[in-house]
C-alpha cells in the first residue's frame, strides 16, 4: 500500500483536486490516487467513505486523514521541506501565502462565470462586471509576484510552490475562456499548462468516458 493516497474527482472539472495533484506530481511525492467520481447518485455515500467532509480532495498518509486543500499543501511542506512549497525568503513566503489564501476563499464570480470544463473549446467568454474586477485582481497578483520575486523561473515565485498549486485551476480558466491574453498573463499560463504534470492531468482527463461536464455545459 502507498504511504499517501490522494482522493481526488474527476479531472475534468474537479479544480481543488488538481490543486495538491499537481504539486505532488510536478514536485515528485509519490502518492497513489484514489478517485470518487462525481455528479451521480452514489456520490455522496462514496465520499463519505474516504472524506470527513464529503468533499475533495483527500490525502490519507498512513491513516492520518488530512482534508482541504491548503492544510493538505501545509502538510506536504512540513514532511518535505526540500521540496520548498513555500519561499525561503519570508517576504516571498507571506507573499505566497497572502496570495493562494486569497485563492482559496475569492474570486467567486471568476469561478461561476468561467468553470472549470477541459472539455470546452477554447473562445472567449466575457464575464460580468464583478467578475472582470476578479480577473483583473487575479493579473495583478500575478504580475507582482513575477515582478517581486519571479526572476529564478517561469513560476510565481521562480519555481514552482503552493501558490502555483492554488491558482492552476484558474490558469485553465485563462487558457479556456480568456481569450486573447496580455502577453505576461499567457507567459505564466503556458508555464504553467507545460508542465509534464499539467499535460499529465489534461491527458488523463481526455480519457474520461462520462458525459458530464459537456463541452458547453453552464455557457
Amino acid at each position: 500500500m502507498a504511504e499517501f493516497t490522494l482522493f481526488i474527482g474527476n479531472k475534468c472539472f474537479s479544480s481543488w483536486s488538481l490543486r495538491p495533484w499537481v504539486a505532488m506530481r510536478h514536485l515528485e511525492i509519490p502518492f497513489e490516487e484514489g478517485f470518487v467520481r462525481l455528479r451521480t447518485p452514489e456520490t455522496a455515500a462514496n465520499l463519505a467513505k474516504v472524506s470527513p467532509t464529503g468533499l475533495v480532495p483527500v490525502l490519507n498518509h498512513n491513516g492520518k486523514i488530512v482534508w482541504e486543500t491548503l492544510a493538505i499543501l501545509e502538510y506536504l511542506a512540513d514532511l518535505f521541506p526540500e521540496k520548498k512549497l513555500w519561499p525561503d525568503d519570508i517576504g516571498a513566503r507571506a507573499l505566497a501565502r497572502s496570495v493562494a489564501t486569497e485563492m482559496h476563499s475569492g474570486f467567486r464570480e471568476v469561478r461561476y462565470g468561467w468553470p472549470m470544463n477541459l472539455r470546452r473549446p477554447k473562445a472567449h467568454k466575457p464575464l460580468d462586471a464583478e467578475g472582470e474586477t476578479q480577473r483583473a485582481r487575479i493579473e495583478a497578483i500575478w504580475r507582482q509576484c513575477r515582478t517581486e520575486y519571479g526572476k529564478g523561473g517561469p513560476f510565481l515565485f521562480g519555481h514552482f510552490t503552493a501558490a502555483d498549486a492554488m491558482y492552476a485551476p484558474i490558469v485553465t480558466r485563462f487558457d479556456t475562456y480568456g481569450g486573447e491574453l496580455a502577453p505576461d498573463t499567457r507567459a505564466y499560463v503556458d508555464a504553467v499548462l507545460s508542465t509534464p504534470a499539467m499535460r499529465h492531468w489534461y491527458a488523463e482527463s481526455a480519457k474520461e468516458t462520462w458525459p458530464e461536464p459537456g463541452p458547453h455545459e453552464q455557457d
